[in-house]
């Protein structure tokens, strides 16, 4: 196995442990909700004015099924739609008292996470924590560039 298949098993190793260890607590807290609806709280609690289409972009999923993931949030009390004054047509969405609640868990829980693994970051020096984002923004904007060649040969055919 070479250095490059080497990083690319570290790192789906790396996040099958961290899924895993995490997954005990956030069930337990959260059991009433599935990861994908978490995770759609967690991004409307975090962006401004949230859309099905900013949503469907964060997750490469479909705006069909972010409807879907919406329309059950909605009916959950746990997201609202609303419509700004000068654009009625564009709909966004908003956590409710009852999706701040789920938001402010999922927040508490992964800060118990990284106090959890606090000892391994604080080793950690600036120039190999720099290094690390370095190569991650730039594979991540090569994955991007690949997404989006994909989108277009799909939209071709």
């Amino acid at each position: 196995m070479n250095k490059e298949e080497q990083v690319i098993m570290s790192f789906r190793d790396l996040f099958n442990k961290l899924v895993w260890l995490n997954k005990v607590k956030m069930e337990a807290s959260l059991k009433d909700y599935k990861p994908s609806e978490v995770h759609c709280i967690e991004y409307i609690g975090r962006h401004a004015d949230s859309n099905v289409t900013k949503l469907a972009e964060s997750f490469y999923m479909t705006r069909s099924a972010i409807s879907k993931i919406t329309k059950k949030l909605m009916e959950k009390d746990l997201i609202e739609s609303y419509q700004k004054p000068d654009n009625k047509k564009e709909i966004y969405f908003r956590l409710t008292t009852q999706g701040k609640a789920v938001y402010k868990t999922h927040e508490h829980l992964h800060k118990e996470f990284q106090e959890r693994d606090k000892a391994v970051f604080e080793q950690v020096t600036e120039e190999q924590f720099d290094n690390m984002l370095s190569f991650v923004e730039k594979y991540s904007r090569h994955l991007d560039t690949e997404i989006k060649k994909l989108e277009i040969d799909m939209k071709s055919e």
